[in-house]
């Protein structure tokens, strides 16, 4: 059979197996070409399948050398018009170079609020990944949570307080269409604190910590995002912002937990990047087709990723904000910049976004790349379907 994209929307509802190899493997070679740093050895990363929860554990492994557990909730094959998803491949092969590498990698395929993933994560460091964990990512981005006392809580893009109407891009049509967003309602918000926010993160430390399996100097990590003023309606001023300021506390919390331990709770706050969560955010994906045009240092969330590792969060150059945040995003939001993308976004048209004054094809590459299409030397676009059923995480 032969990988076809199909989109609904901002959706990949097919993928690219060997085109995901591909990508996995571009992504190990980038770090290794910047060489190796000292950095964690024993990495557990919530949300490890993709995006930056991906990143943080290529760039940990093939840049510091370190085992890595990713949890993910992923799906595999099922039918041949339904192959999975382009998570539960980036495990599989990054797996595959890991082992190769001589490093552990162990994915956990399931619900990672659940106190039963926790309790099996929690066995397996103790029986069989060395006893102790020194750095923990925090990468989980959902749509849905079950809590401990089993209410489902949902997340929501809305804004708050107000309608927000603005342009998007359809990268299934190829188009720009007006969208307005209704302001979200008070469980909504609730909703989106519940699932994006940072109870499940304290959760997950305070289970390792009583399970005696975070070593002495542990970090543990949680990615976050403010942009630009374009966007804040949606994202940091709307309920996904309110959720991220919760988790702002949730590390007051968790630093005062491992205190003894000299341990470290850090809020990164990431810079906007192309991602299957970023792109179904209303306006990002207008005001990406612009940054992306304008700025000099135009990074994809490996390069992101392994340059706060390596120069901030195990390196010298940290830059935190007066609330502690590590602010590796200082590029993205230089005043000078964002006066020129917020120009060029107001230029920006439904007739003109494909031509040379807006890099929505870069843009589109990216996400394409995601999901195992247009990867720079992939060669491999068919192949057998009970091929896929041998591959497992």
């Amino acid at each position: 059979m032969k990988a076809s994209l199909q989109m609904k929307g901002n959706v990949a509802r097919s993928v690219n197996p060997y085109g995901i190899r591909q990508e996995v493997l571009n992504e190990i070679d980038y770090v290794k070409a910047q060489g190796s740093y000292e950095g964690p050895k024993k990495v557990l990363i919530i949300g490890g399948s993709s995006s930056y929860g991906l990143s943080s554990r290529i760039s940990s492994a093939f840049g510091a050398g370190a085992d890595t557990i990713a949890v993910s909730f992923e799906r595999g094959p099922k039918t041949e018009t339904n192959i999975g998803t382009a998570g539960w491949y980036n495990n599989i092969f990054f797996r595959e170079f890991a082992e190769e590498a001589g490093l552990i990698a162990k994915n956990f395929v399931g619900d990672a609020f659940s106190l039963a993933m926790k309790q099996q994560v929690i066995a397996y460091i103790q029986k069989e990944f060395g006893g102790k964990i020194d750095l923990l990512v925090y990468s989980l981005a959902s749509g849905v949570r079950v809590d401990p006392m089993g209410k489902k809580w949902f997340s929501s893009l809305n804004p708050i307080g107000q309608d927000v109407t603005g342009e998007n891009i359809n990268l299934e049509t190829e188009e720009i269409f007006e969208q307005t967003v209704h302001a979200a309602t008070p469980e909504e918000v609730e909703g989106t604190v519940k699932v994006m926010g940072g109870e499940d993160w304290e959760w997950w430390v305070n289970l390792l910590k009583e399970a005696g399996v975070l070593a002495d100097n542990f970090k543990t990590v949680l990615y976050s995002y403010i942009g630009p003023k374009m966007t804040h309606a949606f994202y940091h001023g709307g309920a996904l912002g309110r959720a991220k300021d919760q988790t702002e506390e949730s590390a007051v919390r968790i630093n005062e937990n491992i205190q003894d331990i000299a341990g470290k709770a850090t809020i990164i706050v990431a810079r906007a990047v192309t991602t299957k969560a970023s792109v179904v955010i209303p306006i990002l994906p207008k005001y990406l087709i612009a940054l992306y045009k304008l700025e000099e240092n135009h990074e994809t969330p490996i390069m992101h990723i392994d340059r706060t590792y390596r120069t901030m969060l195990y390196g010298d150059q940290a830059n935190y904000d007066e609330k502690g945040r590590m602010r590796p995003d200082s590029f993205e939001l230089e005043p000078a910049l964002q006066a020129k993308v917020e120009a060029l976004f107001n230029e920006i048209t439904a007739e003109n976004f494909k031509t040379d004054i807006a890099a929505y094809d870069l843009f589109r590459t990216e996400f394409l790349n995601l999901n195992g299409f247009e990867v720079e030397g992939n060669t491999i676009d068919e192949f057998e379907f009970d091929d896929l059923l041998t591959l497992k995480p």
